[in-house]
């Protein structure tokens, strides 16, 4: 057992009508170490097991990649609260067709703060770092599903952008970058995606290793650190992205978004014919940009990742040619 989990225990206990903890296993630790996440397994339980995400809040100057500092500190606090009041106040709203969690039992004491979680590895028991096409599938119509349900609804209590690339909480990785248009033009990017007329709640780190994924192509989605207002394609463009190479990219994500705007207009019931038109226009000329938007993150971040393969990088020439024709017309 955790050290900065036992304090907890009693009241984990309590809560699951639970006799005692037969084991506890450490699933793996959170970024820069901030604490770890831990499946727990009792004795007289409501539940089999439970997922415990224990989180350590002081500061810690240990970056993998070397980004530390307040700014990089207070921006993953702020993430940790922003998904405790997820959990609380949005998760119950969800419809059956977005699969996500349940916040079982939360609280802060001290320095740790404490989310135990439904455990989805009964229904959901596949973690990957890759994907097929099918999967790939299955989280395209769970993204769809998400934004449609929050169309240009309330996003209090969440990032006011969601994504944890999100130029405004990047400053130093934006000034690591090279000189470049993309460089030059990146708030003007920016404003061209916050600015447009349909929004919604996006993830906000939706790459594959973030779905959990059942024997029947079903999904579910963990870790919503950075949710919050966003247009869809944000999460779609990164999500492509994070499990196939480039030339896979260059094979399905035509197809991939054929379906993703399909499924977008099946969910989205609440809008007339003529406004799903003009979202699904709109989100797709802002495809392009929104993978830019990522790429202008990954260039200060760490310009020599595996994700600035050519296919991405084209994303850039697309997004800026697309804000140009938008100042001529």
């Amino acid at each position: 057992m955790n050290d900065s989990l036992e304090p907890f225990v009693p009241e984990i206990l309590e809560k699951l009508g639970a006799e005692a903890i037969l084991e506890s296993h450490k699933i793996q630790s959170l970024w820069s170490n901030y604490g770890g996440i831990y499946r727990l397994t009792f004795k007289g339980a409501k539940v089999p097991s439970v997922v415990v995400k224990c989180i350590l809040l002081q500061e810690n100057m240990h970056h993998p990649r070397g980004w530390s500092g307040n700014q990089s500190h207070q921006r993953k606090l702020k993430s940790y609260f922003i998904e405790n009041y997820w959990y609380v106040n949005y998760v119950s709203s969800l419809p059956q067709s977005v699969k996500v969690p349940q916040l079982l039992y939360s609280k802060q004491q001290g320095n740790v703060q404490v989310l135990m979680l439904e455990d989805l590895s009964i229904f959901y028991p596949h973690l990957k770092q890759t994907c097929t096409y099918n999967e790939a599938k299955a989280v395209v119509k769970w993204l769809a599903a998400f934004h449609a349900h929050s169309l240009n609804t309330s996003t209090v209590g969440l990032w006011q952008t969601g994504s944890y690339w999100h130029l405004g909480t990047r400053p130093d990785e934006w000034s690591a970058m090279e000189e470049s248009p993309l460089k030059r033009k990146a708030k003007e990017l920016d404003r061209m995606l916050s600015s447009s007329k349909f929004q919604t709640i996006i993830h906000g780190d939706a790459k594959v290793a973030n779905f959990c994924f059942g024997d029947d192509d079903e999904v579910a989605a963990v870790d919503f650190q950075y949710v919050g207002a966003g247009i869809g394609v944000k999460d779609v463009a990164y999500f492509i992205g994070s499990c196939f190479n480039g030339d896979a990219c260059t094979l399905y994500e035509s197809s991939l978004l054929d379906y993703y705007f399909e499924q977008l207009i099946h969910f989205a019931k609440q809008l007339n014919p003529l406004e799903r038109t003009a979202l699904e226009k709109e989100w797709r000329d802002l495809y392009p940009v929104a993978w830019a938007d990522f790429n202008r993150f990954l260039l200060g971040w760490m310009p020599n990742h595996q994700k600035l393969h050519h296919h991405a990088l084209s994303k850039n020439e697309e997004a800026l040619k697309f804000l140009e024709s938008r100042k001529v017309n």
